[in-house]
This record gives structure tokens, C-alpha cells and sequence, in this order.
């Protein structure tokens, strides 16, 4: 959420923010908004020091009684009337975006994405490759008619060592990013509050896109930056806390209706997938150092694994809706033939801390600031699975375990 009063302050630059991803909030109205609930809060006090004026007086004529019954009436009216535009006004700023940080490219989409650096050359097979859901099936590590036949179309399920590989990946990358990088592991509710999902930046925006229990008012989380976030709403940290880094495993689950139609072979895009997150809350100063590292740490896994990436910066008509800066990571899939995105890390800077409250104290006596959060997938499932599947498929249709993942398989070798 952005501060109202850096709006009504900068509103020309916000609205060029705005519009340069692509968006068209309404600020308008904001202003229209903000002005008559100033007019009214004016108004409100003004009425206010009246009645304690006359309460002092102590006055018992009818006149004093009247007037001051008719005070009564209209600051409880006023108060209403406040109140109403209160969350009126609340409504719309959950509406507008995060401000895209200088250094973010200015572009219209993905098209406009800017190349950083790669690492790696893509494996030069000496065969045709084949894709992840034919080496899958012809393995029997992927069953794609069981999953239809559970729960419909874009799931499947995971088979004998094709289950253990997934499982063998997220124990890999929670390793590393605990012993290695100095993230803290915790592993959180996959279904949260409504006013959890606000806190993130998923509600209202994202709400068609969500899976909800109506009965409960309870949200199953499109990914654990959801609920980690939201450890410490409501809260102010103390001197010396910050940065705090945090690990977690989750499913996924996402309607994807933005997708439709999209990429409907293979496990590329489902409505529920695993992902490992990584989450950090900093300092405003040095938010943009974190965020470097934060990509370097993605890019561990990368070539932990040995296999060839690269990174893009997004623009800004591309960047998520909570963030000011982002990376995208890709893996190269010879099968599919196409980079397919595995992690994408975000300085959401102090966007998600407004509307969760989480602030800090920089020194024990000093006014509580507000916190920024960084998010990034370390990585996501399946498409690290499809990417080990198709870079390390060998002639005879076997596939080979990646070395670093070969003592949590117990084989290196999927036949």
C-alpha cells in the first residue's frame, strides 16, 4: 500500500508510475476523497471544541441543553460520515501498485525485459530430446489420466522415483539455503485469514485467481511469501533484529485463469505446485543489496545442479503488482524448447509493511519505520523437475540424477 500522503504530495510522479506498468488506479478519485474527509475531520474538531467549550461553561438554560444535544447529532453524524470515507478510501489504495524503483527498465511486457547474465551452455544432446511429459509417462514416473481422473484438468500425479525426485529437490534447496545462505526454515499454514492475504498484496486484487473456503473465510495460500509476510504484522521490531531471512516449503494452489488455454501439456503450469521461498525483512538502506543477494542465492541451486540459466530484469509494465524491482530466473528445457521461469525475486521495499504494519525501531529510542520485504522462489517445482528431467534425459530414455541430488535419491539413474 503507498502512503496516502505521499500521494496528495506527488501525485503527478504516482500517476506516471502507475502508468508506466500499464495500470490505471484510481488516484482521481483518491484525492477527491482525501480532500472531503480532511474537509470533514476539519469540521469534526471545530465541533468538538465546541461542546467541551460548553461543557465547561456547565450552562442548564434550554438553550445550552439544545445546542448542545444538537452538537451531539452532528458529530456523531460527522464521525459516520468519516468513518465511511475512511473505508472508502482504504478500499482504493489496496487497488494501486507498488512505485517501480528507478533503476526498474520502463516497458509495456515480457517483450521489453531486459537480458543481465547467463550461466552455463545448454547441453548439446547427441539424440532428439524428448519432453517431460513423454519421458515422464514412458518411465512411469508421471501419471497424467490419474491425476485428470482425481481432480480434473492441469493436475497429475507423481509416481515411484519421480515423486522421490520432487521430494529430493526441496530437501536439497532447504538445505542450502539454511546451511549455506543463512536462512531460518519454518514451515507455515497453507491456508490463511483473509486479512493474511490483504497483508501480502494477494487480496483484492488477485481474488478470482485464489482458492477459497467460504464457510471459514479461509484462503489457501498461492504461495508461502503469503503467510511469511505476515509473521510479523502487527508488530515492531527491535533494534538489531533486522535483516531476518526465512525459508519455507509450501503447495501452491492458483485458479490460473490469466493462463487459460496456456501451456496445457506436461506439469509446466498446474493449479497446485510445491515451491521453496525465500523471504527476507530489511532495512529501507539496504533493502537493494539484499535483493543482489537474494538472486545470487537462487542462482546457487542453479549450478548446484549444473544446469545452464539465465537472469532478466523485468520491466515495468511486467514487474508483480506489490513489487518496486525484480529478477526472473530461467532454466533452459531442450525438451520444450523454451526457458522456462524458476524463481523471480522481488524488493517489494516498503509496500507489503504498510498494509501488514510491520515496523522497527533503527535504534531503542528512535520512531518506529517501516520495514522492507523481499520475496524469491529458491526455486520452484515443477519446473525444476522438468528441467533435470529434459537436460539430464540420456539416449536409452533413462535420465540421470543430478550428483548433488544423488544421496537424497538414493540412485543415479531414473529408468
Amino acid at each position: 500500500m503507498l502512503d496516502l500522503k505521499y500521494i496528495r504530495e506527488n501525485l503527478e510522479s504516482v500517476k506516471q508510475a502507475v502508468s508506466s506498468r500499464q495500470d490505471s488506479s484510481p488516484l482521481d478519485e483518491i484525492i477527491k476523497l482525501d480532500t472531503e474527509r480532511r474537509s470533514k475531520v476539519s469540521e469534526l474538531e471545530e465541533h468538538r471544541r465546541k461542546r467541551k467549550e460548553a461543557a465547561r461553561e456547565r450552562k442548564q438554560d434550554e438553550a445550552s441543553i439544545e445546542e448542545g444535544r444538537n452538537l451531539r447529532n452532528m458529530i456523531n453524524n460527522l464521525e459516520e460520515e468519516v468513518r465511511n470515507l475512511d473505508e472508502r478510501l482504504e478500499e482504493l489504495l489496496l487497488q494501486i501498485p507498488n512505485i517501480p524503483h528507478e533503476s526498474t527498465p520502463v516497458g509495456k511486457g515480457e517483450e521489453d525485459n531486459t537480458f543481465v547474465r547467463s550461466w552455463g551452455e545448454p547441453r548439446k544432446l547427441d539424440f532428439q530430446p524428448l519432453p517431460h511429459w513423454e519421458l515422464g509417462e514412458k518411465l512411469g514416473i508421471i501419471d497424467f489420466d490419474r491425476g485428470v481422473k482425481l481432480s480434473g484438468s492441469r493436475f497429475y500425479v507423481l509416481k515411484g522415483l519421480g515423486a522421490r525426485l520432487q521430494r529430493a529437490i526441496i530437501a536439497f534447496m532447504l538445505d542450502l539455503h539454511t546451511s549455506k545462505h543463512g536462512y531460518y526454515e519454518i514451515y507455515p499454514p497453507w491456508m490463511v485469514k483473509r486479512e493474511i492475504m490483504i497483508g501480502s498484496g494477494q487480496l483484492p486484487k488477485f481474488e478470482e485467481n485464489l482458492y477459497h473456503d467460504e464457510e471459514d473465510d479461509l484462503w489457501f495460500v498461492p504461495t508461502a511469501e503469503v503467510p511469511v509476510t505476515n509473521l510479523h504484522s502487527d508488530e515492531i521490531l527491535q533494534p538489531g533484529t533486522l535483516p531476518i531471512y526465512y525459508v519455507a516449503y509450501t503447495a501452491c494452489f492458483r485458479r490460473e485463469k490469466m493462463s487459460a488455454g496456456r501451456d496445457t501439456r506436461g506439469i509446466k503450469r498446474g493449479h497446485q505446485f510445491d515451491k521453496v521461498e525465500m523471504y527476507k525483512f530489511t532495512e529501507p538502506e539496504t533493502s537493494y543489496q539484499e535483493l543482489e543477494k537474494m538472486v545470487k542465492d537462487a542462482e546457487d541451486v542453479c549450478q548446484a545442479l549444473d544446469l545452464p540459466y539465465r537472469i532478466i530484469e523485468l520491466c515495468t509494465g511486467d514487474i508483480g503488482f506489490g513489487s518496486a524491482k525484480s529478477y526472473d530466473l530461467e532454466m533452459w528445457a531442450p525438451g520444450c524448447e523454451e526457458w522456462l521461469e524458476v524463481s523471480s525475486c522481488s524488493n517489494c521495499t516498503d509496500f507489503q509493511a504498510r498494509r501488514a504494519n510491520i515496523r522497527y525501531r533503527p535504534t531503542p529510542d528512535s520512531k518506529p519505520r517501516f520495514v522492507h520485504t523481499l520475496n524469491g522462489s529458491g526455486l520452484a517445482l515443477p519446473r525444476v523437475m522438468i528441467s533435470i528431467m529434459e537436460n539430464y534425459q540420456q539416449a536409452d530414455g533413462t535420465i540421470r540424477v543430478p550428483d548433488i541430488l544423488q544421496d537424497f535419491m538414493k540412485t543415479d539413474i531414473i529408468r
